[in-house]
């Protein structure tokens, strides 16, 4: 996969000097042992690296300065042992400029009620230590993530997990960039966007190059590679040809596997992560590129079909942040197409002309070559699979003029009743929470668009959390989802947004 850094967290405690060396001494041995636990727990995706406790503004601002010049830093999580006065924290929180977590934790779980005296009630005192510093960051108007709780347990380990996913989404997002192929697909909407806002709000480079230049490295590709990865394809996947002539099918593969190297030898040595393609304006392309972007898509590049570079950063984004996760279920472009109506059985079928990610393939992953009635060259071959089941989220990043806006949905992935024998695409099957219904008309009324950036490995939770990093609009349609409270949602956005 085209990987992220290997990144780091740093652990920062606050307290002060009133209490006495003793009391330091308890405070830096409780850091270490919290630090060693998140390391030692197997939850954390990332180390934890321990860092002396902070006393002085000196010692804060300097400690911030250091995590923002540390390329391998990719957020900070501050504790507050004792009471941390926060006048301290100013002038290090106004210069940090990466993403922050509050733990609202404690060392003990439990008081200790027959022992407890003022030194430990001095000692022991985040539940007032972190009120204070929470304080100052909200008068700060600081973007931060707060997770109270105990920290040894699980579901705080995992919270802890989660957000720094959504810190490394945060780091990421500043290293995309999208190379268009051509345009968007002629007066479409959707797949428009102000750019150099993009890149203002979010990091994003988004480069247009004409078709025949990358086409060009597709040309250059040795016929020796292309069959070798023609052979890897046949080993790998199933060959449905369909009554097709073997040789004249295998022909149409290999010009796929030409795509996939020449692509990819251009987003390496130009260092693209992502790509748009658009079937209109192909150039001196034979085929739509079909399982080559799948194959693309697979190695951790973002794609987004007919010029939409927003989905192609968005999946690419989403790629990075899941990247490690054990067992994880995939990350994919997609498309909404057409619905299932039949009451009990409702549902909205997904799919996309060729274009699919197969990390979200369950069972077996087949070639299929057939006509495709857009773009104008010879039936591309493409990999065709249904999608697993399990719950997932599917987002879309939109341009509203003023300002960006991310629309997230909770969707539950189903089978489809019945085969789809001559529908010759790969497939997923969803429903929009809390229904078919009001999910689709909160789409709309949101302003979503038919592709999104779909994925079953992350959380609501921490793309609202990226979004709020990113200083844009999120709006979350879920289970708790009523048309009337949408609607309110987004006249009071559209005030605070402006």
């Amino acid at each position: 996969m085209n990987e992220a850094k290997n990144y780091k967290f740093w652990f920062c405690t606050g307290s002060q000097d009133l209490y006495g060396d003793e009391c330091l001494a308890h405070v830096a041995e409780h850091s270490q042992i919290i630090v060693e636990g998140l390391n030692q727990s197997g939850i954390l995706p990332f180390e934890v690296i321990w860092k002396p406790t902070l006393i002085t503004n000196q010692l804060i601002r300097k400690t911030f300065n250091e995590a923002n010049a540390d390329e391998n830093c990719a957020g900070v999580i501050t504790w507050m042992h004792t009471f941390s006065p926060a006048k301290s924290w100013i002038l290090g929180l106004q210069e940090y400029r990466k993403p922050l977590l509050h733990l609202h934790t404690q060392y003990n779980r439990e008081i200790p009620y027959d022992t407890i005296d003022m030194d430990f009630m001095n000692e022991n005192q985040a539940a007032h230590g972190d009120r204070e510093y929470g304080h100052i960051v909200t008068r700060m108007n600081i973007e931060r993530k707060v997770i109270m709780g105990f920290w040894e347990d699980k579901e705080v380990q995992e919270r802890i997990a989660g957000w720094m996913r959504t810190a490394i989404g945060i780091m990421e997002s500043s290293h995309i960039r999208v190379c268009r192929i051509a345009d968007n697909m002629r007066n479409v909407a959707v797949t428009e966007g102000d750019k150099v806002e993009a890149q203002i709000k979010f990091g994003w480079e988004i480069d247009a190059y004409p078709v025949n230049e990358i086409e060009q490295y597709v040309q250059d590709v040795k016929k020796g590679d292309i069959d070798t990865l023609v052979e890897e394809y046949y080993s790998k996947y199933e060959i449905l040809l369909e009554g097709q002539e073997p040789e004249e099918f295998k022909k149409h593969v290999a010009v796929q596997a030409g795509i996939e190297l020449g692509f990819e030898k251009f987003l390496l040595e130009k260092d693209y992560q992502a790509i748009v393609t658009h079937f209109g304006d192909l150039g001196a392309l034979k085929q739509l590129p079909g399982l080559a972007i799948q194959r693309l898509m697979e190695k951790g590049y973002g794609f987004g079909g007919e010029g939409d570079w927003k989905t192609a950063a968005m999946v690419r984004l989403m790629k990075i942040m899941t990247q490690g996760i054990k067992d994880a279920k995939g990350t994919s472009f997609m498309e909404d197409y057409t619905y299932n109506l039949v009451p009990g059985k409702e549902g909205i079928l997904e799919a996309h002309m060729l274009e699919v990610c197969p990390t979200i393939a369950d069972g077996p992953v087949s070639i299929k070559c057939q006509p495709l009635s857009m773009g104008d060259r010879e039936d591309p071959a493409r990999l065709v699979f249904t999608s697993k089941e399990g719950h997932g989220i599917a987002t879309s990043l939109i341009d509203l003029g003023n300002r960006f806006r991310l629309i997230i949905n909770d969707v539950d992935c189903k089978k489809v009743e019945k085969p789809m024998p001559k529908l010759p695409v790969a497939t997923n099957f969803w429903v929009p929470q809390p229904n078919l219904q009001v999910g689709a008309e909160a789409w709309i009324y949101a302003g979503g668009a038919h592709h999104t950036a779909f994925t079953y490995d992350l959380t609501t939770e921490q793309m609202v959390d990226w979004a709020a990093a990113m200083g844009i609009e999120s709006v979350v349609i879920d289970h708790d989802t009523t048309i009337r409270n949408l609607r309110n949602e987004l006249r009071w956005n559209s005030v605070y947004y402006r």
